[in-house]
């Protein structure tokens, strides 16, 4: 119970959570808005399966009804990944979904803030938001980068979305003090594709680096999140040769119809999924599940870590 807050949770989180075993947060935008039913619930489900897989538990976090929740069983997930009206959460709208009674799914800096408050510290999703392309007239800049600066959690994703400007994410995140760590390469991932041309700021190879990283940080206090930058595997990667096309057109397109706010992102991931005949919801299932599985051995580090 935080205030008059209740956040509910499945069994096998409340136990992990009560016995100090490793649990991993999971956003549920990407079962709403990220791909049509059943393949939604199909991958949130696969996604959960990885993370037992590795010896730690997985909490969804979403709002149903006005409660919000920390781990989803089955029955749930069905229910939201059929579930139509969704609200889709971020800082600015979550007390407002929770105060209204409203059904509502959670995006990164949601499920940051609601991780943090059911005491969960690792947090597994596909991308982060952060600016997009052509902020300095629009000013769209992702809540995700104000959570990540002001929130203990650590974010496991494959970098920013390559719809963005990673270039000005970068710059915005290192503004804001959040450590951002490539995983076991030099260069920052661009979801879809293992490269993106940029440096990363930081760069370690095992999830107990990580853990000691964040162990410290912890000493030094006042700390935020870290986001590590996991690349997507290498047979499932789409080249940025390739993406950087397709992202081009679906910009243009959006431009043209005025496509503005939250409606941006989903729209793009639409008209590339589009443009590259399904192949990027392929690698966007792909890095999501590698996601979740270096996410899960990070929670186990951290855990060990604080034992």
């Amino acid at each position: 119970m935080t205030g008059s807050i209740k956040i509910e949770t499945t069994r096998d989180v409340a136990d992990a959570l009560a016995q100090g075993r490793p649990v991993v947060a999971l956003e549920s935008t990407i079962i709403t808005h990220g791909m049509p039913w059943p393949g939604n619930r199909d991958m949130a489900l696969e996604v959960e399966a990885v993370i037992r897989a590795e010896g730690a538990v997985p909490a969804t976090i979403a709002v149903i009804g006005g409660r919000l929740h920390a781990g989803l069983d089955e029955a749930a997930i069905t229910e939201l990944a059929q579930a139509s009206d969704v609200m889709k959460l971020s800082r600015a709208d979550l007390a407002f979904a929770l105060a209204e009674a409203r059904t509502g799914a959670t995006t990164v800096a949601a499920t940051m803030m609601a991780a943090h408050l059911a005491g969960i510290h690792v947090f597994g999703t596909g991308g982060i938001g952060g600016v997009h392309q052509g902020a300095e007239q629009s000013f769209d800049i992702s809540a995700d980068l104000d959570e990540l600066a002001r929130t203990p959690v650590i974010v496991v994703s494959a970098g920013a979305k390559a719809i963005l400007d990673i270039p000005k994410t970068l710059e915005a995140l290192e503004t804001r003090g959040v450590p951002v760590v490539a995983y076991g390469q030099d260069e920052m991932p661009a979801f879809w594709s293992r490269k993106s041309g940029l440096k990363a700021p930081l760069r370690l190879d095992e999830p107990g680096a990580i853990a000691r990283f964040e162990m410290i940080r912890r000493e030094l206090g006042g700390h935020g999140g870290m986001l590590i930058a996991n690349p997507v595997p290498q047979a499932d990667e789409i080249p940025a040769s390739e993406m950087n096309r397709h992202i081009e057109a679906a910009l243009a397109t959006a431009r043209a119809r005025g496509i503005e706010g939250k409606a941006v992102t989903p729209f793009l991931l639409g008209e590339i999924l589009t443009l590259t005949d399904g192949a990027s919801l392929k690698t966007n299932i792909a890095l999501v599940l590698n996601n979740a599985r270096l996410a899960a051995r990070i929670a186990t580090a951290l855990t060990s870590a604080t034992q």
